[in-house]
């Protein structure tokens, strides 16, 4: 249970913190994609 909520946690932050950075154009979109690739192995 905890672990889930952890794993939302830090899913939620990180959505944030892209849609953020995405605002603000402060990445590329090969970043993004970069990005996407890390939080999912962290993930899954």
């Amino acid at each position: 249970m905890n672990k889930t909520m952890t794993t939302m946690l830090v899913f939620g932050a990180g959505m944030a913190a892209y849609n953020i950075a995405q605002r603000n154009n402060m990445m590329s979109a090969r970043n993004m994609k970069k990005i996407q690739k890390k939080v999912k192995r962290a993930i899954f």
